[in-house]
C-alpha cells in the first residue's frame, strides 16, 4: 500500500513538473512572438507616419487652436512608424496649448494618427500693455485667433501678475454679473471684477458710455432703476458720465 503511494506520489511530481515546464515554455514562446510583432509593427515602412500624405495626422475639434503648435508636438513622429508615437506624452503636450482644454491622440490603422481637441470656450476680453488677450471661464489666458471676430465685453481689473487662481476668481465674478443681468447686458462693454466688493460696469446708455459702480449684488435690479430714472438724471447732471448706484434709496453722481 506504502509503495503504490509512493509511485502515485511520483507520478504527480512528474505531471506537475512537466506542467510548469509547458507552461514556461508557453510564456517564452508568447513573449517572443510579442517581441517579434512588436518589432515588426515599429520596423515596417507600412506603418509610417509620412509627412507626404495629407490625411497622416488628422485633426477633429481643431477652430481656434494654432494648427502650427499642435502639429510641432508630432514632429518627432514624422518618419516613424505610429506605434512608436508615446500617444500619453503627445496628449501632455497638447494639454500645454492655451486653447486645448482636453485632447486624446490614437492611432488608425495601418500609418495614421487622430488628434481629436476639444477647445475652450472664451468668455471675454482681457487688456494689457502687451496687447489684447481672451480669457475663458477658468481663467486661462488665450491668444486671439488671427481672423476670428468675437463679440464679447471687456473683463478688467486683471494684472498680468494675478494667479490662475486669482484670475479664475475675477471671471467667476464676471460670470456672475452677466447671468444676473441677463438681456440687459447687451449694452454693457466692460465689466471690472477686481475688487468682488464693488464691481463696476461700462454701459452705453443713449448713446453715451457710462461708469456704473454696482456693489456686490442686485446688478440687474440696481441696473434697471438707473435706466428707469436715466432721463431725469440726463436732465439734471448732462455732463457726469459715472454714477454710483450701490445705494438702496439714491442714484449718485460721481465727479
Amino acid at each position: 500500500m506504502a509503495r503504490e503511494s509512493k509511485i502515485a506520489a511520483r507520478r504527480w511530481n512528474w505531471r506537475l513538473t512537466a506542467g510548469i515546464a509547458v507552461l514556461a515554455l508557453a510564456g517564452v514562446t508568447t513573449a517572443v512572438a510579442a517581441l517579434k510583432v512588436r518589432r515588426f509593427v515599429t520596423t515596417d515602412p507600412q506603418f509610417e507616419l509620412s509627412r507626404d500624405r495629407k490625411d497622416a495626422l488628422r485633426f477633429e475639434g481643431v477652430r481656434y487652436a494654432a494648427r502650427g503648435k499642435i502639429l510641432r508636438v508630432f514632429a518627432p513622429d514624422f518618419g516613424r512608424s505610429v506605434f512608436s508615437a508615446p500617444l500619453a506624452e503627445r496628449r501632455r503636450a497638447l494639454l500645454a496649448i492655451d486653447w486645448v482644454q482636453d485632447a486624446s491622440v490614437s492611432r488608425v490603422w495601418p500609418d495614421r494618427l487622430l488628434v481629436r481637441v476639444q477647445e475652450r470656450k472664451p468668455v471675454a476680453f482681457v487688456s494689457f500693455r502687451s496687447g489684447v488677450l481672451l480669457i475663458d471661464r477658468t481663467g486661462v489666458l488665450l491668444d486671439p485667433p488671427a481672423q476670428a471676430q468675437f463679440a464679447f465685453p471687456v473683463l478688467s481689473g486683471i494684472r498680468v501678475t494675478d494667479t490662475p487662481e486669482q484670475r479664475h476668481e475675477r471671471v467667476r465674478t464676471f460670470l456672475r454679473v452677466e447671468e444676473d443681468l441677463g438681456y440687459l447686458g447687451k449694452d454693457v462693454s466692460e465689466v471690472d471684477a477686481g475688487d468682488p466688493d464693488n464691481v463696476r460696469i461700462v454701459a452705453q446708455v443713449g448713446n453715451r458710455a457710462l461708469e456704473l459702480l454696482l456693489g456686490d449684488a442686485d446688478f440687474a435690479r440696481r441696473y434697471q432703476n438707473f435706466l428707469n430714472h436715466y432721463p431725469e438724471i440726463q436732465k439734471r447732471s448732462p455732463g457726469v458720465k459715472a454714477f454710483d448706484l450701490r445705494l438702496e434709496d439714491r442714484i449718485t453722481a460721481k465727479d
